[in-house]
């Protein structure tokens, strides 16, 4: 795995859980914060913690926040500071900067001042366990856009034993499998029409939401 830089600006319990996800993977992680004593929470679980006001260009300067592949902003409860900071690392040449939102407006301005990637992390994961109480059968999934995502589906147990040339699930489902996950070590990569499903297979899958919906419900 190619190791990058990512700075976390924001320590609450969602920077906190990007950062420390980022450290465990063996990435390079700056975490920042105005507070001093999540800083020192946080230097367990990252290469480096700084106290700063983000909002101030001199602080982010001093850091080099230049030379980072990738700035989280994820300020908990406060739009201004977190509009400033993603307006200013974008005037200072951050090519990739991910900001959390705390509502629609927010992420709407996030939008207009230069954030490449908004998060919604409450609605994220509401939207997530909606669609696992409704899919039973769902046990993660990708939105790649407002039509299309990528999910993994538990096989229904009357498919067991076939090969996908058989299922035929793109004519029949309207879905591509594009992976199957067999116990916890064994993951199959773009299956061959040959390849037989067994029982408690997980199927990485790609389609139309609705689609993808559809075939999760199948007992």
């Amino acid at each position: 795995m190619t190791i990058k830089q990512y700075a976390v600006i924001g320590l609450g319990r969602f920077g906190t859980s990007v950062a420390r996800r980022l450290h465990e993977a063996g990435q390079e992680v700056l975490g920042i914060d105005i507070n001093e004593e999540r800083v020192e929470d946080a230097e367990l679980y990252v290469t480096h913690a700084v106290v700063a006001d983000t909002t101030e260009e001199k602080a982010l300067t001093s850091l080099g926040i230049g030379n980072f592949d990738y700035v989280i902003v994820a300020i908990g409860n406060d739009m201004q500071s977190s509009i400033l900071t993603v307006s200013l690392l974008k005037e200072l040449g951050i090519k990739k900067v991910i900001a959390k939102a705390l509502g629609k407006r927010h992420g709407q301005v996030l939008d207009k001042v230069g954030a490449d990637w908004i998060i919604y992390p409450e609605r994220d994961m509401g939207e997530r366990v909606a669609n696992q109480l409704l899919s039973p059968n769902m046990l993660n999934y990708i939105e790649l856009s407002k039509e299309y995502s990528i999910e993994e589906i538990m096989i229904p147990s009357k498919m067991a034993g076939q090969n996908l040339r058989d299922l035929d699930l793109r004519a029949k489902y309207n879905v591509s499998v594009i992976a199957i996950v067999r116990e916890e070590d064994i993951i199959i990569i773009s299956p061959s029409p040959e390849q037989l499903i067994e029982k408690e297979d997980i199927l990485v899958m790609i389609g139309y939401q609705k689609d993808l919906a559809l075939f999760a419900n199948i007992e």
